[in-house]
This record gives structure tokens, sequence and C-alpha cells, in this order.
């Protein structure tokens, strides 16, 4: 029977663990055992992911994971649905857990210092702190501090090319600025601060469990944040108090729609949206047009349909 109220618990950990691809077999086979689904991202450099299930069997996975001494502190947030986040479980072996290709950054000895919510609106209001989103394009463009930058980014990959080319963060007077950092949920900004750090800035901050931890923590009527916050699962965008937000989208590129995308035609429920229509290929919308019949058919027999994309984990 399928549980009538899914908890979801995202999570990550920067720590060596040489042994990863080993731990692979089990970890997959205790999920399934407890019908957790949701996806394990596992890598020398650590773990990261996001699971959904019964309360207690996505509690029995975090138990498994942190009788692990190396995983013994690895702290999870928690948000709930009344409708599955995900369709299925992967565990996936990667190069990195978050992925930036530049060889020799380790967040566990370079990271920058952590800030926590309750303290952030001081930081971010300091006129001499550079505030910097460390988040791809499409999820700045729906919500994000007052006052940061938007490096306009595709990927985490391309944030060290902008850093190197950004004005703000130019030497004055011979001294490089302080830079404030933050990422949904803190994985990308432990990176990108450690990477700063790598870089010569030697006052470097982030957020502390990143922009969920923040809705989670600070009310509106002290926030600074401003929108939604997109997030890599079936709620795609949370607002204070980590509320599904109101945005719909896009199951071609994942990414959220925009205001009127749906009126555009441009826009193909399953295939295409004004941002992704010219990105793919006749064949590709071919190919998605009979994946979303397939879906409609297997959503009209009250059917879960395997096929669906599976998100990525919201811990970013």
């Amino acid at each position: 029977m399928s549980p009538t109220r899914y908890l979801t618990a995202a999570f990550y950990k920067f720590v060596d663990l040489p042994d990863y691809a080993e731990r692979k077999p089990a970890l997959l086979a205790l999920c399934e055992a407890h019908k957790v689904k949701g996806l394990i991202l596992l890598a020398r450099e650590g773990i990261n992911s996001t699971i959904a299930g019964a309360p207690d069997d996505v509690h029995a996975v975090l138990a498994y994971l942190r009788a692990d001494p190396l995983l013994a502190d690895l702290q999870h947030k928690e948000s709930f649905a009344s409708k599955a986040p995900f369709y299925r479980m992967k565990v996936r072996l990667k190069k990195e857990i978050v992925t930036m290709q530049v060889d020799g950054i380790s967040p566990t000895q370079m990271a920058g210092t952590y800030v926590k919510p309750e303290d952030w609106n001081a930081l971010i209001s300091d006129p001499e702190v550079v505030v910097v989103d460390t988040r791809n394009d499409y999820e700045v463009d729906i919500g994000t501090f007052s006052g940061a930058i938007n490096p306009h980014i595709k990927t985490f990959a391309e944030l060290p090319g902008w850093v190197q080319q950004s004005e703000r963060l130019r030497p004055q007077d011979g001294k490089k600025p302080k830079v404030a950092m933050f990422c949904t949920g803190g994985i990308r900004c432990e990176k990108s601060t450690a990477y700063m750090r790598a870089q010569g800035y030697d006052e470097v901050y982030h957020l502390e469990g990143g922009i969920l931890k923040y809705l989670e923590t600070v009310p509106p009527a002290k926030s600074l944040w401003q929108g939604e916050c997109f997030v890599f699962d079936e709620r795609v965008s949370v607002g204070h108090g980590l509320v599904p937000g109101q945005h719909g989208l896009c199951r071609a590129c994942r990414q959220p729609l925009e205001d009127g995308a749906t009126a555009s035609p441009l826009f193909e429920a399953g295939v295409s949206c004004p941002r992704c229509h010219a990105t793919t290929s006749d064949t590709q919308k071919a190919s998605a047009r009979e994946r979303q019949r397939q879906w409609e058919l297997a959503k009209t027999r009250q059917q879960v349909h395997i096929g669906a994309v599976l998100p990525k984990p919201v811990t970013g």
C-alpha cells in the first residue's frame, strides 16, 4: 500500500569515500526493500541525495547511512508531500557529487565560513560584501536574495570562468573583496567557496543549509528573499516554510515554466516550452511526444509511468 504522506529527505556530505563504488549495491538494495525512491550520488568526494517515501522507511535509510562512522554526523532537511516526489530509485557513481570540473578543490579542507540563516541578513546587508548566487540562471529567475549578483550561468561548471571575469570580484586598493555565496541546499556554495579560497579570497562566507534552511528558519516579515526557490522534484518550487510554490515544470527540459509559457505556441506539454523549444530536434520532440502520450495513458489507468524522468537531487 502506498503511503498517504511522503517524507522527502535531502542531504549531502563532503567526505573521502575511497570505497564509494563498493557501497552502491547494499545501499540500493536497502532503499528498494523500504520502497524509498529518489536519487543518491556517490563519489570519492562524498554523497549527495534526495530520497522520499514513508517516514519510517526514509528514516531507516538515514539510520543505515549514519551507522557508518564517516557519515555519523550526516545532516538532512525534511519536507512532506501528499503525492510521491519521485518514481524510481537510482544510486549513481560519479566523479564529483557536484560538478565543477576543477581539480584540487576540497570543501572538507578549504570551504568558506558558515553563516547561520539568522545571521545571513546582517552579512548580505553589508555594502562591502559581494553577494553571489551560485545557481543556474533558470533557478535565479524565479527567486533570489535582494542585492545578489546573478552570474547568468547555465551549469555550475561555468561558475569558475565567471569568477575570473567578474569586475565585482576584482581587488580594490590591492585587496580582494569579502564574498558571500549561496545555493539551494548548501552543496554548491561549499564547493564554490573552496574554489574562491583557492583563488586567494580570504574572507569568503556561505549560507549554512542553503536557501532551503533560510526559508525554513527565517520568518517572512524578516526575510530578504524575493520570489520562490526552485527545487529538483515534483514540488518544482517552494516559499517560506518550504510550502510548495506556484511554478509549473517543463517535463522536457526539467526547468520551471516562465510566466505565460503555457500560452505560447512553443509550449507543448511534455515536449517543449519557450525556453527549450529551439534546443531539440524534430526526432527528439517526437520521442518526447510519445513519452507524454504513454504517461497520460498510465495516468488514466491510475498507474505509475516508470519511464518518468528522475529529477536531480535538490540539495544544491
